[in-house]
């Protein structure tokens, strides 16, 4: 209980207080024990007191609330804003990997692309090649097989001319040795060469 100047001026004295009666017990502030418990509330909730809890808990609001707003705020709003920029940081690292896996991706796919078309393009050349050399190799072949032939058609072209040379001189001495066979005697040259020329031109 608080107790002002203006009650402290007034109130009688201890002294002056008369004295109580037999079987009376007095406080040291001259109130009756039976009336401090007379009423039987609850401290918090008697009336008397509400002024004095009004004042402790204004004070303490006061308190608590510059407690909340000079240390408690600020180092959860440091907290927050450090995690914020953090979170922050770490969504822009992933960003700038992201692009950086994108652009190593995209470098991939293209030197890929270049050398499949490198890789096609050797094939392709190799294949030219090849064909090249083969229409090359059996030009040469060809061309050596047809010297053979045409070599050979002029060996039996020769051969066959001396062989159609020498039929009327094997076709004379047939003759002569047929006759003198068949009738004993001789036959001129003369007699024979024309004998096998008109054989010759009755074939």
């Amino acid at each position: 209980m608080i107790v002002t100047s203006a009650y402290a001026q007034t109130a009688p004295a201890a002294s002056e207080t008369p004295a109580a009666p037999a079987g009376e017990v007095h406080t040291e502030t001259g109130v009756a024990h039976e009336a401090d418990h007379g009423s039987g509330a609850f401290p918090p909730f008697d009336s008397t007191h509400f002024s004095s809890q009004l004042i402790w808990l204004v004070i303490t609001f006061g308190l608590f609330y510059l407690l909340m707003k000079k240390i408690i705020v600020p180092r959860v709003g440091g907290i927050l804003e450090d995690r914020q920029g953090r979170i922050a940081a770490d969504l822009e690292e992933a960003s700038r990997l992201k692009a950086e896996s994108d652009a190593a991706v995209e470098t991939y796919e293209k030197e890929l692309a270049a050398a499949r078309s490198k890789a096609n393009g050797i094939a392709e050349a190799a294949r030219n090649d090849a064909k090249a050399k083969a229409a090359a190799d059996r030009t040469a072949i060809e061309a050596e097989l047809a010297a053979k032939l045409a070599a050979a058609e002029t060996r039996i072209g020769e051969i066959k001319a001396k062989a159609f040379a020498e039929v009327g001189t094997i076709a004379e001495e047939t003759a002569t040795a047929i006759v003198d066979q068949l009738i004993g005697g001789k036959a001129t040259g003369d007699d024979i060469k024309a004998a096998v020329a008109a054989a010759k031109t009755g074939a």
